[in-house]
């Protein structure tokens, strides 16, 4: 899915990759909230990343854990909760694709308040985007917004990266992609 830097919907519903990738740089998501970008999650996604047993954690996923916390303690990552009926409505159930709940109830959700699902999981945006819901995003997308707009500077761009490095997250080489798409776009305003 090719994104467009000049755009971004502030309101978004996150999943839990996405509350991860979002927290794993404190300048990007600083920025974000500079920007006046507002994540909300569901229970699902509250449980997922906070109360799920887990066998063993990182010290990364610890620091993210802590970080959320913080962030929900200041009135951020709100969390809000999503019934069957809004599964049901949006036939997620019959088309799950080897989703999590957090996937399922945040597209739900999304899609009954209007507003934007944020989800680094291909299934999951091709999901939102079949079941009609135009305003599926991704955090690289966030990336190259906040480079297009001017809230992150070209030097913000490996700080971003090697945060999110040392917080154990993928998205590398998505984060150098949207760069060069938000230089691009930047070029052709």
């Amino acid at each position: 899915m090719a994104i467009d830097p000049s755009r971004f919907h502030l309101i978004n519903v996150a999943d839990t990759c996405s509350v991860w990738n979002v927290l794993s740089s404190i300048r990007l998501y600083g920025a974000s909230k500079e920007s006046h970008c507002d994540f909300c999650i569901t229970s699902f996604v509250h449980y997922e990343c906070l109360i799920k047993p887990r066998k063993t954690s990182t010290t990364a996923e610890i620091e993210l854990m802590r970080r959320l916390r913080k962030e929900q303690g200041n009135g951020a990552f709100k969390s809000y909760s999503c019934d069957i009926a809004d599964l049901q409505n949006i036939r997620v159930l019959q088309s799950r694709k080897n989703l999590g709940k957090g996937e399922l109830s945040s597209i739900a959700f999304a899609m009954k308040i209007g507003q934007a699902v944020i989800t680094d999981d291909v299934k999951a945006r091709k999901l939102a985007e079949n079941s009609g819901h135009a305003l599926a995003q991704t955090t690289p997308h966030l990336f190259a917004w906040l480079m297009f707009k001017g809230h992150l500077g070209d030097s913000d761009r490996q700080t971003v990266i090697t945060q999110h490095q040392a917080m154990e997250r993928p998205l590398e080489p998505h984060f150098n992609t949207a760069y060069e798409m938000a230089l691009q776009c930047r070029l052709n305003a």
